[in-house]
């Protein structure tokens, strides 16, 4: 699904006036009355009792008049409390006003704080809302009156729906500006907006509605659209269903280079996830004194000793037995579990500039190659990089809280610059690719939050890059099918607690369940 910014609805809207020749009154009253549609199907027992609609001076504050003269049209009592002077209010948006009176609708007038404060007590009797302040494109922080609007509503505790976007949310980011509306329900227009499917974006939006308001289909071509959500029938077209025929030699062969003292476990569930997914063969090779226990730990996988350091960890005298293991493989992870040793460090280093595979690069293996862009120039080989928003961080030589306060510009910027995909991980994990394009994963919730899961996640895309799929598809269906199997765990062992091998063991369910749909 297209997920567009602000800028390409707007261009979205001049293109359909401009070249279809439909009017923008016409979107606008469209606009209002699918909201309305909407609006009923949720709150219309609640709505009897009385529906305030807030509204500013631009086209948002238009669609929330055509809600208001639509509802009142039904038989629902409805007001508008009016944040602009009326005489600022113009073009489509003045002349769905200027209706209001002749469909029996109160215009209360609150653009001012001593207005405001006056209607303070009608507006606490109004059962439900309808926020028309601002639309998607707001791009300054909210302020004086319009931040006491909002905050007000809010704390009435009512049920919102939000028109196109809450007021105060930006399109882009996700990323509330000062003070934002906290919608039970938002109603969009023609595609969903980034800010409305990114976190902290996704709790201010409440439940997601698209309408269709008569923009065609296929204009949405002419913008070039660069962000997009995951969906079960996307995904659907990156996993195909196997040949009866098929047998361990055509299904890949995935080398795991993971482990150090104490972190066994990442590197085991590693090679274990890939072969949960799929991958027909899987070759873990570990530090030399750990390959015991990776050889009780992985039944199903084959282990390598490698030459370790005294200190029982890998580095530069492994890499020629690496190499040499990767030449008859068709996929490397490397990094879960490795450790912070200087030595380990070294070795990654080497293996991201000269590994001649498919390879994919997660936690330890991050973290050394943070200032090391270099080796990515000329690398003969797709690369995925799997950070968290810390790793992320240290690749970027900047902080944990900057990343997340735009997390598509991050992961967009890291893709596009060192020429790699990258998986951003998080709620909504993204992911982003060397031409720009950014995917968005719906799937997944808070219960992932616990130790192991990247280790898994690592295993599952390294695992469907073995079979041969394409590095940017096996991100997304990774990414997909991880959280999807995280979702199966919440709703059938509770909304936390389960774990990562658990996890793990739910993924031929989610490719079961994703054939089973097509």
């Amino acid at each position: 699904m297209v997920v567009l910014t602000s800028t390409e609805m707007q261009t979205l809207d001049r293109l359909t006036i401009e070249q279809f020749g439909l009017p923008g009154r016409l979107l606008m009253e469209n606009a209002g009355r699918e909201a309305v549609r909407v609006f009923l199907s949720h709150f219309g027992d609640t709505a009897r009792q009385g529906v305030g609609v807030i509204a500013g001076r631009g086209n948002n504050g238009g669609d929330g008049y055509v809600i208001a003269r639509c509802l009142a049209q039904k038989g629902y009592p409805v007001r508008v409390y009016l944040l602009s002077p009326p005489d600022q209010i113009q073009g489509d948006a003045a002349a769905n006003l200027k209706l209001l009176p002749a469909a029996g609708v109160p215009v209360i007038q609150a653009a001012d704080e001593a207005s405001f404060s006056r209607c303070q007590q009608d507006m606490r009797a109004e059962a439900v809302w309808v926020d028309a302040i601002f639309g998607t494109g707001l791009r300054s922080e909210v302020r004086g009156l319009f931040r006491n609007a909002i905050e007000f509503i809010n704390q009435l505790n009512r049920p919102v729906l939000a028109v196109d976007i809450p007021s105060g949310l930006s399109a882009d980011t996700g990323q509330p500006g000062g003070a934002c509306i906290r919608a039970r329900l938002t109603v969009t227009f023609a595609h969903p907006k980034i800010g409305q499917v990114v976190f902290p974006g996704v709790d201010y939006t409440g439940r997601l509605e698209v309408v269709d308001i008569g923009i065609p289909p296929a204009l949405v071509d002419c913008i070039r659209p660069r962000h997009f959500l995951l969906s079960a029938d996307t995904v659907r077209g990156y996993v195909a269903p196997r040949p009866a025929d098929t047998h361990k030699g055509r299904t890949g062969h995935l080398l795991v280079i993971a482990g150090s003292p104490g972190k066994t476990g990442a590197a085991a569930m590693t090679a274990a996830a890939a072969l949960r997914i799929g991958a027909g063969l899987v070759t873990l090779a570990t530090p030399a004194s750990l390959h015991a226990i990776m050889e009780t730990l992985t039944l199903e996988a084959m282990t390598v000793p490698l030459p370790e350091t005294g200190a029982g960890t890998l580095g530069p005298s492994a890499q020629d037995a690496i190499l040499g293991l990767a030449q008859a493989k068709s996929c490397l992870a490397l990094g879960p579990g490795l450790g912070p040793a200087p030595e380990t460090g070294e070795l990654v280093r080497e293996l991201a500039r000269s590994s001649p595979i498919p390879t994919v690069i997660d936690a330890d293996g991050l973290n050394h190659l943070a200032g090391a862009s270099e080796v990515f120039k000329n690398r003969p080989a797709d690369t995925v990089l799997t950070p968290h928003p810390g790793e992320m961080a240290r690749l970027l030589g900047t902080t944990a809280a900057a990343v997340q306060r735009d997390r598509i510009a991050c992961a967009r910027d890291l893709a596009t610059a060192l020429n790699l995909h990258v998986v951003l991980k998080g709620a909504r994990t993204l992911i982003a690719h060397p031409d720009g394009t950014v995917y968005i994963n719906p799937t997944g919730n808070s219960g992932m939050a616990s130790g192991g899961m990247g280790d898994v996640l690592t295993g599952a895309l390294a695992g469907l890059i073995a079979q041969g799929i394409r590095s940017d598809l096996a991100a997304r269906a990774a990414v997909y099918l991880h959280g999807a199997a995280a979702d199966h765990l919440a709703r059938s062992v509770g909304p936390w607690g389960y774990l990562a091998g658990e996890v793990m063991a739910a993924l031929p369910g989610q490719l079961m369940t994703l054939f089973a749909e097509a």
